[in-house]
């Protein structure tokens, strides 16, 4: 069965998969057999299979015996395989590939459809039927003697010809037209035939033949297998298919049935075709010869060879094959390439391999490099070198990057056709790579920096791995990618800003250790990356370098840099780490709370604050108080508001060791009080300690935290009921505490709203309302009992409301209802609702009940009845009250108590009852009623209510009593005193509102009382006012008629005088017919104005008419008190009303304030006159009267002015003769008087006549005469013990009475005398009284010379600080009016005033010690307090001086200016004394102590104040000279700063203040002006050099210069720090350089813009040629800066277009031009014009051909041929270093790449040494392919980089030597002759900038362990790198070596001090059988022995690691 089909042909190649070897072919056409499909059987094959096939466009049909196979059209898939019962005999297709028809040799005829293959019909027996048409094509017959197919014989036409196929296999060809026989196969038995397109077949029994038509020349002959059949196909077809059978061993002849069927296909082809079919199956043998037979291209073979021999390469890679395979395929590669004459194919070939080694990759490069140069004599030979010279520099960079071991032949071809090698950077920075991204970014940056764009460089930075070290990336992308972005995409710089900040702020989370260092470090790389101009040449890219951007990302960066070089300090500084995102929320003072927070142990707050957080308070001029104060409250928000445990008190500790560090006690108490708010209730141990211990300190605040712990109390009893947040409403709280009905909820709740303030009735209200609820009335009647009768009614009255409500509430159910109606009525009964309905017979809905209008008619009506009642007769109430029984009494007498019953049921207060019956009692004219009302109220109900009742009684009767209307007044009544009891009753109890109104009419009813009490004549019977005497005298009496005057006046007539007088009080206290509010008021005093209505001329007329009535009958006290009352009454009501004149303006009528303003004045001038003839008429009664009373005396005087006042009491006093009682009355007063007055003259005189009214009094009693006494009186004083003794012993009586003066003078005094035991001195007298004794004595003297001289021997014997003592002999001397002293006694008793007053702040000098000693006085404990009055008075200026300067202070200074005023010494020289002493003691130390913490000023507000009264003393300076030599002393004190300035400020206005005040003549002059001019000096001086230390710039560079400010600046403009400010923006106090220099020139008088102008001249356009002057392109920039930038740019631009300097009159060159306008592009935004960069780039070049004295203008050079140009600059200047310059950067701007041109060029710049310069421009040229075959440098960089003194770059170019022999040979010889230190240096300088990071530790380590290798120690030992060399040894675990150095060289020390550093870094360090502790013990040993050392270490301890 064959079954098994399997289709040949590979899709993809076309290419057949049977190896059949096919038969003998000849003929002169050339064939292609291919074998396209094979059919296999799966059982064994017996016969040979029965073949047909059949192809058309539908597919093909292949059938095998009794298998079909249906085929697409390509041949290619297997559609449809059917197996049938029989052998098929026909197979057709038909409906365009929808239907397959075949037919079995059995005679069935099946329809299958094909898409679905499903069989659609089977016909059985087909045969029998004959089918009929048109056209009979063929004719099949069945012959009965064969089981074969039957013959056919068919007719093929086509064209011209027809073939015709007999019967007989006989195939002849006929003409179509003539029908004539052209030829004809008779001689051969064909069996098939196929007619084709391009040739004819025929198929034989062995071979298968092509003909051509028409000559029948055969074309192709084939030998095939005996089992064949064709494939019948369309006539179109040019393919020749045919089935043929094979054996088993793929044999086309053999015996037996053949085992497969293969259709081929038989198809033409061309030589070129077979060839490559040759080729295809690699016989490269007989493709060599067949090309050579038909003239091919033999070269084709040997380059299909070449490829082949790759694919065996690529295979051997892959397989186990050793390397001399590979050696053989290379070498067999390079035999055939010799045969290759197509350089490109071999250049190509070389590169583009698959080379399985490096080494063979780059030997097979060589080959194609040195082939390509043998060939390069054409011009497409040398243009392939930099193919290869690029390939192989890809090779170097794969070699670079990856290494040989990840070297393959498929890694290298993807690598070197990968033409995205960003992408590859990409791809290695992803994986992590960094080094192999690196080391590609600086090998191809060339290749894709014109490409570069934004995607690119969010890729690049996306792409960077977070484990890259941040060292490496910071210097990669600081030197080599931000300046290739700045240089490339510079508008894209804020995507790297943005990254940056991102990736900075990252760092914190991934790299913790490092932080926030590593976040500043890659911040800041941003803005300290290079510049073009620090890293390209001389071009226009180095002269534009670009600002880092102005835009938001960038601001934002370098707001990062800024936070993060804070956060640093905070780090390291203060030991205060926050995370970057907190800090950026914080401020000053929220970062030392943050500090504080970081505290962890309370007990260190003291010792942290002082270390670090002082400190920062210090730096950012923080109060340490107010901050800690500001923390306690942050950490209790901070608290309070997060969900805090019970036991979470740690921020409480913290917060108590906090407020132990404030100082002010002020801010502790608040500090406290903040904790006691926000503690958690209850209270820690700590803060009840805290707040007890605060509680008993001393202090206002005191109270405040008694409150506070009174409600942390209620906190606590809250929290006994759960309750923890206190911010509830209250009455919740006590809702809630009452709900829970525990024994104590009433009491806590009452607690509650104690506390809070609030109403204790609503506790009650709500329990009694919760117990009704419960239904224990019994409890709830208890309670309110227990309440005081106020609290009781308000309870009640607020439960009837409640209850009304819930009965409004449950009105639905009537059951309900009449339960709540039964507990109410239990607990409220009786009630105003329920007694209404029980006793009087009313009964009201609720809503009725709260109607306030019938209630009143309801009362109006019972009010009716009541007083019915009341006017029955007497006769018929007694006739009723008799016949009635007892209730009837019962119910009459309490009528009344029922109405106000009623009233209160109505909801009437008591009060407004009374009010009612009050007013209609009145009205009735029923005063007594109307009074006994008003009193039983005030007797009963005691309340404001009341107050207003009486009030209102009282303002009514006073409005009837003025209106005269008629009323019953009961007999023997005093209705005013009624009224004025009443008054002053409704003035006790009335309410706040009222107390106004009623206290004036207070006022006024006392008044009428008096006026009404002085209409009476009062019934005291006669009583004789009689005088007594002694103890005879009445008490009564004497308390009736004592000191009280009583006017005695006229009576006045009470029908006159009270009218008016009520009518006045009625004007001044009008009824309000309006409702009042509160703080209203009626009295006129307090009133406001009412519109359109004058309250002040209604009270005019009644005023007037008491006034006179007073006046007429001389009642002069009533008329007093009258008019000082009413009139203070309008002047109040005015003036309260007018208290904004324009504003009562606008609020009041114009014409009724000018009328009230007219009555006021008027009512003045009245007043005033009435008022001074009153009082001086109750003056003269008061003192007439028989006992003056003394205090009513001085208060009239008081009113009266001073001088008529004295004048009135001498007038009295004049008048009375020997009335001693009243002289001594009025004397006393005037006593009073003049001691009020400060009248010291009047008050002496009063009080003699005091004296001697006394004398009067006394002598009077014995009936002796005052004036004989008086004359007598002097005589007789102290007769007995000096005048008489005196006469009787002939004594001299002066001077007896002198040693009396001297004894009374000296009793208290302390002087050197011996004191006597007398009693005299034992009881020591006041001095005022020794000293009015004294000088009474003093007129009996006949002499006072003698007394005086005396005396002042005395005065120098006395206590210098007894000044009271002195005071009195001065007194005395004084007195004596003697002339003959020489004492100045009023200026020594002016002196001791002063020192009286003056406390001294000194101790005693030596100088008083001295003359105590020398005087033999002991020294006064009043010494510490007084000054000595002898050494200030009677010794020289000097001792003054000395006495004086030691208490000098500003507390002090205003008295002893007094003292010095007084003494008359030099005002100067304490002036000058004071300064300078204040200036020590107060200034001074602090000038020390602000120098040492840091600060620059003292000033504050302290010392503020003492600089000023410094200033002030200076000032008061008479001697200029002196005060400005005081001031310059004061000033050299203080350091140099802004104190020192102010000082010198003041010393040159106190100079220019002395030169004012000279004239040109004066000899003062020139020394003034020349002093002036010094302290200017002087002052400028230093007021610079403050502006240095101000700005950090006092370096002695800078100081030298003080003196030339024109130079300083100049040089400050010239500081380092502007060049580092361009450079890095981001860095850290920079001095502020413009500020610096303006400040100078403003102290020096300097013109600044001249100074600019002239640095601008210098380095912008210089005079000299601009190569000899650098350009100070960054000074220039921060020069312009501080210019207006319109200036600048107008500026540069004149610069620009002129032709002369605009600074001076240079002319103006191409360098300068180009100079301004780089400054002039810095200044521009990124978007500048690209023809001004042109503009830029032109004037550059055209100022290098100036200084080459080439004529070249802008125009010529612009459009000039560039090349032409170079290359004839180049033959004409070669010999000149700067052409050879110019010739590079010309060659490199306008890419002229001529090898022979740069040859040259590269050779110059070597030759001219310009070693620096050669090394950017072979950087630059990197990029150039067509440059790398500058033979001399390409094939030599070790040479030209040894050359160029960069043995590091060198040495690194070794490295990357393939071959590791080669390699390590030229390594070492190269390490044989370098300097190793130097190449350690240049991998410092050059390789760690992170463009070759990769190599420089590879590098570097090499270099280490060559020095190791060699033990070269000795001579690094002391250079900085061997630490290096050190941390090599112990990276390889070397060590030992170096110990062994340092042992061998008796270096015991670095030994042990080696091993301990290896022991820390490495671990502990082992010996063989000691440890490193033994190695130290050897180290002592080795102390006295060297030599044992060695044994010890040579025998047993080696060191092992």
């Amino acid at each position: 069965m064959w079954n098994d089909i399997e289709i040949l042909v590979n899709d993809d190649t076309g290419s057949e998969q049977l190896t059949v070897r096919i038969g003998h072919e000849c003929g002169s056409a050339l064939y292609q057999v291919d074998a396209l499909l094979q059919i296999t059987s799966s059982e064994k094959v017996l016969a040979n299979p029965q073949l047909y096939a059949c192809n058309s466009r539908d597919g093909s049909i292949i059938v095998v015996d009794r298998s079909v196979a249906l085929l697409d059209s390509t041949g290619q898939s297997l559609q449809l395989h059917i197996q049938f019962d029989t052998n098929v005999d026909v197979v057709g297709m038909c409906q365009e590939r929808q239907f397959l028809v075949v037919g079995e040799r059995s005679g069935n005829l099946h329809l299958i459809h094909i898409p679905s293959k499903q069989t659609l019909l089977t016909k059985v027996n087909w045969r029998s039927k004959v089918g009929k048409g048109d056209y009979v094509l063929s004719k099949w017959e069945i012959d009965p003697s064969s089981s074969l197919v039957p013959n056919m014989n068919s007719i093929s036409g086509f064209l011209l010809f027809f073939i015709l196929f007999f019967i007989q296999n006989i195939l002849s060809m006929w003409d179509v037209y003539s029908l004539t026989l052209i030829w004809d196969w008779s001689l051969i038995h064909i069996e098939e035939f196929l007619l084709t397109t391009e040739s004819d077949s025929s198929s034989v029994m062995r071979s298968l033949m092509v003909f051509a038509l028409p000559a029948m020349q055969q074309l192709y002959s084939l030998e095939i297998s005996v089992v064949s059949s064709l494939v019948q196909s369309w006539i179109g077809t040019d393919t020749i298919y045919f089935l043929e059978g094979i054996h088993e061993n793929h044999q086309i002849s053999a015996e037996g049935p053949v085992s497969v069927v293969v259709m081929r296909s038989l198809t033409e082809a061309l030589p070129e075709n077979r060839l490559s079919r040759l080729l295809h199956k690699h016989k490269f043998t007989e493709a060599e010869n067949f090309a050579i037979q038909f003239g091919l291209d033999v070269e084709l073979v040997y380059k299909v060879k070449a490829n082949a021999i790759l694919e065996k390469l690529a295979s051997a890679s892959v397989g186990s094959y050793g390397q001399e395979v590979w050696l053989d395929l290379v070498n067999e590669a390079k035999e055939n390439l010799h045969k290759i004459q197509d350089s490109q194919f071999v250049v190509d070939y070389c590169i583009n391999a698959p080379w399985p080694l490096y080494e063979t990759t780059q030997d097979m490069l060589n080959y194609a490099k040195v082939r390509v140069s043998g060939f390069c004599l054409f011009k497409f030979d040398c243009l392939l070198l930099p193919i290869v010279l690029r390939a192989q520099a890809r090779l170097t960079t794969f070699y670079g990057a990856f290494g040989v071991e990840k070297f393959s032949g498929i890694a290298w071809t993807e690598f070197l056709n990968n033409e995205d090698i960003f992408r590859n950077i990409i791809f290695q920075l992803e994986e992590g790579n960094f080094r192999c991204a690196q080391y590609l970014w600086l090998r191809h940056q060339a290749d894709f920096e014109s490409s570069f764009d934004e995607k690119m460089l969010e890729n690049l930075l996306n792409a960077i791995h977070v484990t890259v070290p941040l060292d490496e990336l910071c210097l990669w992308l600081k030197n080599v990618v931000i300046p290739f972005l700045r240089r490339v995409v510079p508008k894209e710089q804020k995507i790297l800003a943005k990254w940056l900040e991102q990736g900075a702020r990252n760092l914190e989370l991934t790299d913790k250790a490092n932080w926030p260092e590593n976040g500043l470090q890659m911040a800041e790389v941003f803005f300290t990356s290079k510049n073009r101009g620090e890293m390209g040449l001389t071009t226009f890219g180095q002269w534009t370098p670009l600002r880092c951007g102005d835009c938001e990302e960038v601001r934002r960066l370098k707001k990062l840099v800024n936070d993060l070089q804070e956060l640093i300090n905070l780090y390291r500084k203060y030991n205060c780490k926050l995370a970057l995102c907190d800090f950026e929320k914080e401020n000053a003072t929220t970062i030392v709370f943050r500090m504080f927070d970081k505290i962890l142990a309370p007990e260190l707050v003291p010792s942290i604050l002082d270390k670090f957080i002082k400190p920062y308070l210090c730096e950012h001029n923080l109060q340490k108080d107010e901050l800690l104060l500001q923390y306690i409250k942050d950490l209790l928000e901070r608290c309070c508001t997060r969900s805090t445990s019970v036991f979470e008190t740690a921020w409480e500790a913290k917060a108590i060791a906090v407020i132990g560090c404030i100082s002010d006690t002020d801010l502790k108490f608040d500090a406290v009080l903040q904790i006691m708010h926000g503690a958690m209730v209850p209270w820690s141990g700590a803060v009840e300690q805290l707040v007890k211990q605060h509680l008993e300190m001393d202090h206002v605040k005191v109270k405040l935290l008694q409150e506070s712990y009174r409600l942390m109390e209620m906190k606590k009893l809250l929290r006994a009921y759960g309750i923890r947040d206190t911010n509830l409403l209250k009455d919740k709280l006590v809702k809630y505490i009452l709900k829970q009905d525990t024994p104590t909820s009433l009491e806590d709740a009452l607690k509650i709203v104690s506390a809070y303030m609030l109403p204790t009735m609503e506790v009650y209200i709500l329990r009694m309302i919760d117990l009704i609820d419960k239904e224990r009335g019994e409890e709830s009647l208890t309670l309110l009992k227990s309440l005081t009768l106020a609290e009781a009614e308000k309870v009640a009255e607020r439960l009837t409301v409640w209850g009304t409500l819930v009965l409004q509430n449950k009105a639905d159910n009537s059951e309900e209802r009449f339960c709540s109606f039964n507990r109410l009525k239990e607990i409220l009964e009786p009630s105003s609702y329920f007694l209404l309905q029980e006793d009087f017979d009313i009964f009201l809905s609720v809503e009725d009940f709260r109607n306030p209008t019938l209630m009143s008619r309801l009362l109006e009506m019972h009010i009716k009845a009541y007083e019915t009642v009341r006017s029955l007769s007497k006769s018929r109430k007694e006739q009723t009250m008799n016949c009635n029984s007892d209730d009837g009494k019962v119910k009459n007498r309490s009528t009344e108590s029922r109405l106000y019953k009623l009233a209160l049921l109505l909801q009437r207060s008591e009060q407004e009852l009374g009010e009612k019956l009050v007013f209609r009692a009145l009205d009735a004219g029923k005063v007594e009623d109307a009074v006994k009302i008003c009193r039983d109220f005030y007797e009963n109900h005691c309340n404001e209510e009341t107050g207003k009742l009486l009030f209102s009684a009282c303002q009514r009767l006073c409005h009837m009593l003025g209106a005269d209307v008629p009323m019953i007044t009961p007999k023997d009544i005093n209705l005013p005193a009624v009224i004025y009891e009443m008054a002053c009753q409704a003035a006790t109890v009335c309410s706040p509102d009222l107390l106004l109104d009623s206290l004036e009419l207070c006022k006024y009813t006392l008044v009428a009382k008096e006026i009404y009490r002085q209409c009476q004549i009062e019934n005291y019977g006669f009583t004789a006012k009689t005088t007594s005497f002694g103890g005879d005298k009445d008490p009564y009496e004497e308390w009736t008629y004592n000191d009280f005057f009583n006017e005695d006046g006229i009576v006045l007539d009470p029908q006159i005088a009270l009218p008016v007088a009520y009518e006045t009080i009625s004007s001044l206290l009008h009824v309000s017919e309006s409702k009042l509010y509160p703080l209203d008021s009626t009295s006129l005093a307090n009133c406001a104005f009412i519109k359109g209505q004058n309250l002040l001329l209604p009270a005019g007329t009644p005023m007037c008419a008491v006034l006179q009535n007073l006046m007429e009958c001389s009642q002069c006290e009533l008329a007093l008190r009258l008019i000082v009352c009413s009139y203070g009454s309008c002047l109040q009501h005015v003036i309260s009303n007018n208290m904004n004149l324009s504003l009562s303006e606008k609020l009041h009528d114009v014409s009724m304030l000018a009328e009230t303003k007219s009555f006021l004045t008027a009512m003045k001038q009245k007043s005033t006159s009435v008022i001074m003839t009153t009082i001086l008429t109750l003056l003269h009664k008061v003192f007439n009267c028989r006992l003056i009373d003394q205090d009513l005396a001085l208060g009239y005087c008081t009113i009266l002015p001073k001088q008529d006042m004295f004048n009135k009491l001498w007038d009295v006093i004049n008048n009375t003769w020997q009335n001693y009682k009243k002289v001594l009355a009025v004397a006393l007063v005037g006593v009073q008087l003049a001691t009020q007055c400060g009248e010291a003259e009047e008050k002496k005189k009063f009080q003699e006549v005091v004296t001697d009214a006394e004398w009067g009094i006394q002598l009077g009693e014995f009936g002796v005469s005052l004036i004989f006494i008086y004359n007598l009186f002097i005589l007789c004083y102290k007769d007995n013990n000096i005048l008489s003794s005196s006469s009787t012993f002939m004594l001299d009586s002066g001077a007896a009475l002198q040693l009396c003066i001297e004894s009374l003078l000296l009793q208290n005094a302390n002087t050197n005398h011996v004191e006597d035991d007398s009693a005299e001195h034992s009881e020591k007298q006041p001095h005022s009284t020794l000293l009015a004794r004294a000088l009474e004595i003093i007129p009996l003297l006949k002499s006072t010379n003698e007394l005086v001289t005396r005396l002042s021997g005395i005065l120098l014997k006395l206590d210098p600080y007894d000044y009271e003592t002195i005071e009195i002999v001065l007194k005395v001397m004084q007195n004596a009016d003697e002339k003959n002293t020489n004492i100045q006694i009023n200026q020594a008793l002016s002196l001791l005033k002063h020192l009286e007053s003056y406390k001294r702040i000194s101790p005693p000098v030596d100088l008083e010690h001295q003359y105590v000693a020398e005087h033999v006085i002991p020294l006064s404990p009043a010494a510490e307090t007084r000054l000595p009055f002898h050494l200030i008075f009677f010794r020289t200026a000097q001792c003054f001086w000395n006495i004086i300067s030691a208490e000098l202070s500003e507390e002090t200074f205003p008295t002893l200016l007094l003292i010095s005023k007084l003494m008359k010494v030099s005002l100067d020289t304490l002036h000058m004394s004071a300064a300078q002493h204040v200036f020590k003691k107060n200034l001074k130390p602090k000038i020390y102590e602000m120098r040492n913490s840091g600060y620059t000023s003292v000033v504050n507000k302290e010392t503020t104040k003492t600089m000023q009264t410094i200033q002030s003393y200076l000032l008061s300076i008479i001697n200029p000279e002196w005060a400005v030599a005081m001031a310059h002393k004061i000033a050299q004190e203080f350091p140099t700063g802004p104190d020192q300035i102010q000082a010198l400020k003041f010393c040159l206005f106190l100079a220019e203040k002395w030169l004012k005040n000279t004239t040109a003549k004066d000899d003062s002059r020139e020394k003034a002006e020349v002093l002036q001019k010094k302290l200017y000096i002087q002052y400028k001086r230093s007021a610079t050099e403050n502006v240095l230390i101000t700005h950090k710039l006092n370096t002695p560079e800078h100081l030298k210069f003080i003196g030339k400010p024109a130079n300083l600046i100049i040089l400050l403009y010239e500081h380092h720090s502007i060049d580092q400010r361009i450079q890095n923006p981001t860095g850290r106090d920079y001095p502020d350089i413009h500020t610096a220099a303006k400040e100078i020139a403003d102290i020096n008088d300097l013109d600044m813009n001249k100074i600019c102008d002239k640095l601008l001249d210098k380095w912008l356009c210089p005079s000299v040629l601009p190569s000899e002057v650098k350009m100070h392109f960054c000074r220039v920039l921060y020069l312009l800066q501080s210019r207006p930038m319109d200036y600048s740019s107008r500026m540069l631009f004149e610069i620009i277009t002129s032709a002369t300097s605009p600074f001076g009159v240079n002319q103006l060159t191409f360098a300068h031009r180009s100079r301004a306008l780089k400054c002039l592009l810095y200044f521009a935004d990124t978007n500048t014009d690209f023809s001004l960069k042109c503009f830029l780039k032109c004037c550059i070049y055209l100022s290098e051909f100036e200084i080459l004295n080439i004529p070249y203008t802008y125009e010529s050079f612009r459009k000039s041929p560039k090349e032409g140009m170079i290359k004839g600059l180049w033959k004409n200047h070669s010999h000149e270093p700067t052409a050879v310059r110019l010739v590079t950067e010309l060659s490199l701007e306008y890419k002229v790449y001529d090898s022979q041109l740069w040859n040259g060029l590269l050779q110059k710049l070597l030759g001219f040494n310009m070693i620096q310069y050669l090394r950017k421009v072979l950087v630059a040229i990197t990029g150039i392919h067509s440059l790398w075959e500058v033979s001399k440098y390409s094939s030599a960089p070790t040479l030209l980089l040894a050359r160029l003194d960069l043995p590091a770059l060198a040495l690194g170019c070794l490295l990357l030597i393939p071959q590791s022999e080669k390699r390590e040979q030229q390594i070492q010889g190269f390490l044989s002759t370098c300097n190793m230190e130097t190449v350690l240096q240049q991998i410092d300088e050059h390789m760690n900038t992170g463009e070759v990071v990769a190599f420089a530790s590879q590098i570097r380590s090499l270099i280490l362990d060559n020095i190791i290798n060699k033990r070269l120690y000795e001579k690094f030992l002391r250079t900085k790198y061997f630490p290096l060399v050190k941390q090599q040894l112990m990276n390889t675990h070397r060590m030992k070596e170096l110990v062994d150095y340092f042992v061998n060289k008796n270096c015991i020390d670095d030994a042990t001090a080696l091993i301990q550093e290896y022991q820390e870094k490495c671990g502990n360090l082992t010996l063989v059988d000691k440890s490193s502790s033994d190695i130290l013990k050897v180290k002592k040993t080795l102390c006295t022995s060297c030599s044992i050392f060695f044994l010890f270490y040579k025998l047993g301890f080696p060191l092992k690691f």
